[in-house]
């Protein structure tokens, strides 16, 4: 049976600063089942936002073939989007109408009569915690509402494929938490999720099976357990903040471990052996070396980890910048 979302060899280039071709998708294969919430996970450019936007048929890819709900998407562009609800980063809202306004609209262009379509918009809203702020205008709306807005759109015409590109990116914590909530609701009705994200946290909560990307290619793929398994044991880390008693430490600890890339600085990280969890002796080993330890933590293994595993470097923070071809893409 045909996954509800399958890509073959997809690529996407543009052309570099130097006139040559960039690969921002780098011949991806993956395979999505329905009912499945597929969480992409990858720093800023890596490739997530331009894969989606093939998916969704607004970007045409330079090679290979993807189908969606069991349509090509440049041969039926068309038949995919009737299919499918998208939320990008870049949400077109009109600034003037208010959230029940373009909520109501979008519903009548989807054929619904007005009295049908004022009840879509205030269940929608009502779903997305917006009811508040249905009367007000969208040019009001912080970043938070915005985005759950735009999720409502997405919404109306209750697609059994719903694409999220980077949902929660910026928002506060309580509007996170009101998209995953609906995110799982809409996942338990039957509907195939497509969540593109940055934060590993959010890929480990809700995805059932996790695709990891980078540079344009896909380097893992597994569920959330499995690709931690694939990470190994637990990793104990040591934070020290005074410069001489970290040179120390790093020459005691290397004698006994290798070392991993640390998170910081002023930490320290080993990898134990698979069921070690005793830290007395490292801690006794320390002491008598007479290094003060200001932190020092036993860390079981994480989606941070495999990317680590996979790449030799951790996953970037929020803060970097994103690769000159997501960079177009963006443009």
């Amino acid at each position: 049976m045909a996954g509800i979302i399958e890509v073959s060899a997809l690529e996407r280039s543009f052309k570099g600063p130097d006139g040559a071709p960039l690969a921002a998708v780098d011949g991806v294969d993956l395979r999505v089942e329905d009912g499945e919430v597929y969480g992409f996970l990858g720093p800023n450019g890596a490739g997530k936002t331009t894969l989606v936007r093939m998916l969704v048929t607004l970007l045409r890819p330079t090679a290979g073939s993807a189908r969606v709900a069991g349509h090509d998407i440049v041969r039926e562009a068309a038949a995919v989007r009737s299919a499918i609800g998208v939320t990008l980063q870049d949400a077109a809202l009109d600034p003037l109408m208010t959230g029940f306004e373009l909520l109501s609209l979008q519903a009548s262009l989807h054929g619904l009569r007005k009295r049908a379509a004022a009840d879509k918009a205030e269940e929608l809203l009502e779903r997305v915690d917006l009811t508040f702020a249905g009367p007000q205008r969208v040019g009001t709306y912080s970043g938070g509402m915005r985005r759950r807005l735009d999720l409502a759109m997405s919404l109306i015409h209750e697609p059994g494929v719903l694409f999220l590109d980077e949902p929660t990116t910026g928002l506060d914590p309580i509007s996170r938490k009101v998209l995953w909530d609906e995110v799982r609701r809409l996942n338990a009705a039957g509907t195939t999720v497509f969540l593109t994200t940055q934060y590993l946290e959010e890929a480990d909560e809700l995805a059932d099976r996790v695709g990891i990307i980078a540079r344009g290619k896909i380097v893992a793929e597994g569920t959330p357990a499995e690709l931690k398994a694939q990470a190994g044991a637990s990793k104990l880390e040591v934070t020290i903040h005074d410069p001489d008693q970290l040179a120390t430490a790093r020459e005691l600890l290397s004698a006994r471990r290798s070392l991993l890339a640390p998170r910081s600085g002023v930490s320290l990280c080993l990898r134990l052996e698979p069921g070690e969890s005793a830290l007395a002796p490292y801690v006794v080993a320390l002491d008598q070396a007479g290094v003060t330890v200001d932190r020092i933590d036993l860390v079981e293994p994480s989606l941070d980890d495999v990317f680590l595993m996979q790449t030799g470097h951790h996953f970037p923070s929020d803060g970097d910048e994103p690769a000159a071809a997501d960079a177009a893409v963006a443009e």
